[in-house]
């Protein structure tokens, strides 16, 4: 399509959303309930879940809550006659005498270095293998870009920096600038490697470009690790984190600067044999099992095989030792806000035109596996599921005068979000680090990578008062450094005005859509454009 007949198109789509999200909110919701909000949360994040890992003793008794809270809700099994649908897994817990070593000096686990394995092996051995640096670990020939070209990084290790050129640039026409692409991620990182060949992988660790502290890194990669069983994903045998200071001795005992090397990286593809063999004792334990989504539907009245989707995440970290990571704004809070929604769906006395979907996925904290499983198994065709609106944690800071949209402009989903806003006179806007990468970072990207338009957002910059500003900041440092951490609990002050009205606005968007006729795209200036254009 040309460009100008984009925009004509797009500007008769938004009227369109315009004109059926005013008739929809027009009617209003029936009110959305703060007790069963906190109530979801309270329950879900308690020590009797144990931190919800999968395939453990709290992933049931998150299951027999989630098909209780829908059958109460009166919304049928989204799975044929069952609200579940298994998704097989394989559990890798390591052994706690595991060993790494860099030119014969040992490392300190996990304070300097963690490292996993995805292949089906109770033991792995690195013998001097070679360490070569290869910039960012991209090969990208739409950006002319290959840190790989000429090399052969079989059975050696190689070393990454964290996220892409163009976020350390900050040239907008260089990848993408600050906002990070897909080259960036860590997930993609490692399969470039496993698919080069490299016997290991490790990324250096920089909290800036990372978007998180190494405490982030220690948490999310000690203890045992899912994955999909029969998964296709390439994988080195042995890949993982260093931390920067680690990575900056390497360098240096080779008379090489890290920070160099690095600002090279940014200019051009970039590799560098370190005279340094790698050597690591690796063991694991491997067992099969199986996880589970589980999925609601309340059908459409009259296209009941078109859907509109809601996921959340319901798993966490588990516990490690005997501490529990509850996980109770990660993401207790974003299950409560999807079934708040399922049940002002259900309560709603006009059922939607297409029928309206809602995943509660597993394993998202491990790789998004949940909904990774599901969009390869779907129970709608991904070719009739019109959109998808993905709850990862909900704002518990105070009603906001904006929405934040994880990579605004994608789609033309946003049309819908902009109306649903616009009844709570609020706006929509960018995050504000686009360069973190959250695009790529939750549940909905498993349906975007396979053509489908979703959304991920929440929450705001500005409070709505200054009352309600002094309270997030006093909230925000109470809960500084809980992402992925102990004191990820519910907390009995949160201020929960803005998550309810981003709770209403999601049920509003999402009843929009699913009243409609029109079938959402993505926007021209979209990576995923040629998926499913936008009409």
């Amino acid at each position: 399509m040309k460009p100008h007949l984009l925009v004509i198109a797009a500007s008769v789509f938004a009227a369109g959303c315009s004109q059926l999200a005013t008739n929809s909110n027009n009617a209003g919701s029936q009110g959305i309930d703060e007790s069963r909000i906190r109530a979801d949360i309270q329950e879900l994040a308690s020590d009797r879940y144990q931190g919800r890992l999968p395939t453990t003793e709290g992933e049931t008794l998150t299951l027999a809550y989630l098909e209780q809270q829908f059958k109460a809700a009166g919304l049928k099994p989204g799975n044929g006659d069952s609200y579940l649908q298994a998704v097989p897994m394989v559990t890798y817990t390591a052994a706690s005498d595991n060993q790494l070593s860099f030119g014969g000096q040992a490392v300190d686990l996990p304070s300097q270095a963690v490292m996993t394995s995805y292949h089906d092996t109770t033991e792995i051995h690195l013998n001097s293998s070679e360490l070569v640096f290869v910039g960012y670990g991209i090969d990208a020939p739409e950006y002319g870009w290959n840190d790989y070209e000429g090399l052969d990084v079989h059975g050696k290790t190689v070393l990454i920096l964290v996220n892409d050129p163009g976020f350390a640039s900050g040239d907008a026409n260089h990848f993408k600038g600050s906002t990070m692409t897909y080259y960036g991620r860590w997930d993609y990182k490692f399969a470039e490697a496993g698919r080069k060949g490299a016997k290991a992988a490790f990324i250096i660790h920089d909290t800036k470009p990372a978007s998180y502290p190494w405490s982030v890194v220690e948490n999310s990669w000690t203890g045992s690790r899912l994955d999909l069983a029969g998964s296709q994903d390439p994988h080195p045998e042995i890949e993982g984190w260093i931390g920067f200071d680690l990575a900056k001795s390497l360098f240096a005992q080779q008379g090489q600067d890290l920070t160099q090397w690095m600002q090279n990286a940014v200019k051009q593809p970039t590799q560098l044999a370190l005279n340094t063999k790698v050597d690591a004792h690796y063991r694991q334990q491997v067992e099969r099992s199986v996880s589970h989504n589980v999925i609601a539907t309340l059908p459409g009245s009259e296209t009941p095989d078109e859907v509109v989707s809601y996921t959340a995440h319901w798993d966490h970290l588990g516990m490690k030792g005997d501490a529990i990571y509850n996980g109770a704004l990660d993401n207790a809070s974003g299950i409560a806000g999807m079934l708040e929604i399922a049940r002002q769906f259900a309560e709603s006395p006009t059922p939607p035109k297409r029928s309206v979907q809602f995943i509660a996925v597993t394993g998202e904290e491990q790789g998004l596996l949940g909904s990774r499983y599901y969009v390869d198994n779907p129970t709608f065709s991904l070719s009739n599921t019109l959109g998808v609106f993905n709850m990862d944690a909900t704002n518990v800071y105070g009603a906001v005068k904006e929405l934040t949209v994880i990579g605004l402009g994608q789609s033309q989903l946003d049309d819908y979000l902009a109306q649903a806003a616009k009844s709570q006179d609020r706006t929509l806007v960018r995050e504000s680090r686009p360069g973190a990468g959250g695009f790529f970072r939750s549940d909905h990207f498993s349906f975007v990578k396979k053509g489908v338009p979703a959304i991920f957002a929440g929450g705001g910059n500005t409070p709505k008062t200054d009352e309600l500003a002094q309270y997030k900041a006093q909230m925000q440092q109470k809960m500084k450094g809980c992402y992925h951490n102990t004191c990820d609990v519910y907390r009995p002050d949160w201020n929960l005005s803005g998550a309810i009205e981003d709770i209403d606005l999601f049920y509003r968007a999402g009843k929009a859509l699913a009243n409609d006729d029109r079938r959402p795209g993505f926007n021209q200036d979209s990576e995923f454009y040629s998926l499913r254009p936008a009409s």
